[in-house]
């Protein structure tokens, strides 16, 4: 089968992992998720993923407590290590190995990154799951996605929303909204829309990663994106 992106890096948020709840993680959700990169690798795919945190812990929380904001990032990656872990149980649970590779050093839990260790593992057919962000302060996990899409050598960002691409106007309050089935670089910028955060989008921007805006739980989604197909927006 002829695919179009052979090595994708999937970002998702924390809170896609709460299913319909407030906080933490969903059974269910998680094995959702996982299940469509079991797809991805029965294709061929090879596979990076990059988890927020948001489910277990959001800086807002913790604003006017005395808590610095290089702490509060601080505890926000620790939080994608704890959805890494549970991504990588689960993973192994339905038949595939995965490896978390974290930016901040955590002795018994998970390995330093490494490009060329991650990009010999993802040939051998492991899922690569990349912890704590960049490991460094004010740049969110949008920019660890970009960073490490970068550093595989990824063929695509594939960055998972709630709605199935970018639209003219907010499809929830405005019917007559359409889907872009593709935008440029400077398109995004010129019209201000929030396909990630601006250091993000600058990075995958200077290194002409495209970006996919998708919906990760419409079915088989992430399968058409991979063989070519019309599905969410690209950006390039």
């Amino acid at each position: 089968m002829s695919l179009k992106y052979e090595r994708v890096l999937l970002k998702f948020s924390g809170e896609a992992l709460m299913g319909d709840g407030q906080f933490g993680l969903d059974a269910q959700t998680l094995r959702q998720v996982v299940s469509e990169v079991k797809a991805l690798r029965e294709l061929g795919v090879e596979v990076g993923l990059v988890v927020g945190g948001g489910n277990i812990f959001r800086g807002a929380q913790i604003m006017g407590s005395g808590i610095q904001r290089t702490t509060g990032d601080q505890m926000g990656m620790m939080a994608t290590v704890i959805n890494a872990l549970a991504l990588r149980d689960v993973i192994e649970d339905m038949e595939m190995p995965a490896v978390i590779y974290s930016a901040m050093g955590i002795e018994g839990v998970s390995h330093g990154f490494n490009a060329n260790h991650v990009k010999k593992g993802l040939a051998e057919g492991q899922v690569a799951i990349f912890a704590a962000g960049t490991g460094s302060p004010f740049f969110t996990t949008d920019t660890a996605a970009a960073l490490r899409g970068i550093e595989i050598d990824a063929d695509i960002v594939l960055k998972a929303t709630k709605v199935d691409g970018i639209y003219t106007a907010d499809p929830a309050k405005d019917p007559t909204a359409e889907r872009l089935a593709e935008l440029s670089y400077d398109d995004v910028i010129q019209k201000n829309l929030q396909v990630m955060d601006m250091t993000a989008f600058v990075l995958c921007r200077d290194h002409k990663m495209p970006i996919r805006v998708f919906d990760m739980f419409k079915k088989d989604a992430v399968i058409r994106i991979v063989k070519g197909e019309d599905e969410g927006t690209l950006v390039h």
